[in-house]
């Protein structure tokens, strides 16, 4: 406590009340930088494929629903569970095992006879399974956004179109020849419409 403080409180002045500030969200770009860490981390350690296999499942799948979290904003259950694999799950989980001898984390049982790879197995296969169900939740948002969009339009403009399609029978009416017209009384064609081909003197002597 400062003197300014002190006279204050000998002084009877009540103290104001610390503030706090809850500290800004990661960007997308600090979420991105945050995954290529923790890839390079895997490779640079030399960590088993079966692990570098899965951090990079889990990244990946990031990645791809980085973009669509816009449209959710940045208060979602969604976005944050992104956000904390990102920043904090994923690197956590990985720095853990890391951390640890790797002759004894790959061969020493610590709980229900798994070993340390074992466990770090389970959680990135976890943590790959709900990725994966945040990604599709989000691709569901979208295609359901799409959806109210197309009925809207339906009630706005009426029946939905053909979606682009030919009809194939109209274009073939349109494009099949026009019959040659025909004399009722005979079964050839009608030469009444065609010129007559003048007859030569040796048609006239036959």
């Amino acid at each position: 406590m400062g003197f300014t403080d002190w006279i204050a409180r000998m002084m009877g002045e009540e103290e104001p009340e610390p503030t706090f500030t809850a500290p800004a969200p990661p960007t997308e770009e600090e979420i991105l930088a945050a995954l290529d860490q923790v890839v390079a981390m895997a490779a640079d350690a030399k960590a088993p494929p079966m692990v570098q296999s899965r951090v990079a499942r889990v990244a990946n799948t990031v990645r791809l629903t980085m973009p669509r979290l816009r449209n959710l904003g940045l208060g979602s259950q969604e976005s944050y569970s992104v956000m904390a694999t990102a920043t904090d799950y994923l690197p956590e989980a990985l720095g853990g095992y890391l951390r640890l001898p790797r002759e004894w984390a790959d061969s020493r049982p610590i709980e229900n006879g798994k070993t340390s790879l074992l466990l770090l197995i389970d959680q990135l296969d976890l943590l790959g399974s709900t990725m994966d169900k945040v990604f599709d939740a989000v691709n569901r948002a979208d295609a359901q956004a799409l959806i109210a969009h197309g009925r809207f339009l339906q009630s706005k403009f009426g029946a939905p179109s053909t979606g682009g399609m030919l009809d194939m029978d109209a274009a073939a009416r349109q494009q099949a020849p026009i019959p040659e017209q025909q004399d009722p009384g005979s079964s050839g064609p009608n030469r009444s419409q065609a010129p007559e081909r003048p007859r030569s003197m040796l048609d006239l002597e036959n």
